[in-house]
């Protein structure tokens, strides 16, 4: 796979695009919905500009220094890629013009920096205003700007979205504070696509096409197109104006759909990545969670061909501590929790260009929905910085690299373990052992330089480990960066 379009590729985009437009004959000149005045265009990549205009029409786009010139196709498409461009505070205008009658567009107040897509369910979704220490971030915050795709589903793909770009902070907490992190770790313009909703999926964010890869979502999607009272109802809801609570979460509780009406329209806009913060809707037992691994890594994949680029990077919001609902999950390694949906996250990690923020110390026992949203943010910029952008930070805590069995102790071996130390000066809490009977017992745990031993007068020759593998464990292992060392477990004893 390349990062420039194929012709296959362009032509299938140019092709869909028609479905939803206007008839061609004396046609008005369109641009794709994301691009409108105030937008940021992706810095050092090639950059695909798109839309309608009279069937065989010239179409000429010109913007810092480069004129590109295509004929749209018989069905009115057209499509130019200006060449890559270095980043600019600088307003500049966008121009289109068009053979046909002399039509032209020009977008004002464009600039050229770092684009991501932000999308997930409702803690994505969380709003600023909430949240005093990121509403803080605002009068320091000046270049940065947001697209919010408005919330819809649609049986069919689109190839529009309802939106505009505003020189504003994003909505969503997560996403700003990534994006006030972002700007000063990288001192360039940030554009954040904002297209999250509540209580999604991720099913309601694959293609249907994924039904060929993974037999659960097939399943899913044969239900759903078997039930024309389901059908009646999106569309009885959708023909209304103004939408109550209720028919607001069942939309946005399908699947598929939000993927056909918020994402399909944005591709192949010009981006860096996709920060995804996802996984609560698909947490409530084991076999879902489990699932989520495979569905996950496919699901990236998937979203790559859509762009037709390989390196699309994906910054991953790992789950944070909760432990409301779920029996005895607080703690226990053993228990029904979102550790397992946290190892199902990090099973991203085996594909390339994939980041998980790791927030094993944040959240809230009984909320769902907790309010310690800027360390994310942070934590996804420095990832940003360090592994898209190659600025020299530390961005990751701690990550276990083996465990070493000897005289009745283990041993455990970490990278990203310069300054291994704890928070509050106590012995490294969260670790469990076990042999072959299953049964785990808490650990002693002792600093070793940069490793940590563990002990257990229980067992006299412990074998296996868990680390932070529960609900909302009680964790206070750091390295020099004060970041906290990911989960993990050494067994392969199944739930």
């Amino acid at each position: 796979m390349k990062n420039t379009l194929s012709m296959n590729f362009v032509s299938t985009i140019l092709v869909s695009f028609a479905a939803l437009l206007p008839s061609t004959a004396n046609a008005e000149l369109i641009l794709a919905s994301p691009f409108t005045d105030n937008a940021v265009l992706q810095q050092g990549m090639r950059v695909p500009i798109w839309g309608m205009a009279d069937a065989n029409s010239t179409v000429t786009v010109k913007f810092d220094g480069q004129e590109k010139t295509t004929a749209a196709n018989a069905e009115g498409h057209w499509q130019v890629v200006l060449q890559p461009m270095k980043a600019s505070a600088k307003p500049s205008q966008l121009s289109v013009n068009s053979s046909a009658n002399n039509q032209q567009l020009l977008l004002s107040n464009v600039v050229v920096g770092e684009v991501w897509i932000c999308s997930g369910q409702s803690n994505m979704q969380m709003g600023v205003n909430g949240i005093s220490d990121i509403k803080d971030l605002i009068p320091a915050s000046k270049n940065i700007r947001r697209f919010m795709v408005k919330q819809t589903v649609s049986f069919k793909e689109q190839t529009e979205c309802v939106g505009q770009w505003d020189v504003t902070h994003p909505a969503s907490a997560v996403a700003f504070a990534f994006a006030a992190h972002l700007e000063k770790q990288a001192d360039v313009p940030v554009g954040i696509i904002q297209t999250c909703w509540g209580s999604s999926s991720i099913e309601g964010w694959m293609p249907r096409d994924m039904t060929t890869k993974l037999p659960h979502f097939d399943n899913i999607m044969k239900a759903f197109d078997s039930d024309k009272d389901k059908r009646t109802k999106i569309e009885s809801i959708l023909s209304k104006p103004k939408w109550d609570r209720r028919s607001d979460i069942f939309l946005r509780t399908q699947p598929n759909i939000i993927y056909n009406a918020m994402m399909h329209p944005l591709a192949p806009i010009a981006c860096r990545g996709i920060v995804w913060y996802q996984g609560e809707a698909n947490g409530n037992n084991i076999p879902s969670m489990l699932q989520y691994g495979q569905s996950l890594p496919a699901w990236i994949q998937r979203y790559r061909e859509e762009w037709n680029k390989e390196d699309l990077h994906f910054l991953l919001v790992m789950l944070p501590g909760y432990a409301k609902g779920l029996k005895d999950q607080a703690a226990h390694p053993a228990a029904e929790s979102w550790a397992w949906m946290r190892e199902s996250q990090m099973k991203a990690l085996a594909l390339p260009h994939t980041s998980v923020a790791n927030t094993i110390d944040l959240g809230d026992a009984n909320n769902i929905h907790p309010k310690d949203k800027l360390p994310i943010g942070k934590r996804l910029a420095l990832l940003a910085a360090t592994d898209v952008l190659n600025i020299k930070a530390k961005s990751r805590g701690p990550v276990m690299n083996r465990v070493e069995a000897m005289n009745g102790k283990l041993m455990i071996h970490f990278d990203h373990a310069a300054g291994l130390k704890t928070t509050d000066g106590k012995p490294p809490t969260g670790f469990w052992v076990a042999d072959d009977s299953e049964q785990w017992t808490a650990a002693d745990a002792t600093l070793d330089g940069e490793s940590i031993v563990l002990t257990c007068s229980q067992l006299a020759k412990p074998l296996y480990v868990r680390y932070a593998f529960a609900g909302k464990p009680k964790v206070n292992l750091v390295n020099e960066a004060n970041l906290p060392a990911y989960p993990f477990r050494n067994d392969t004893f199944q739930p």
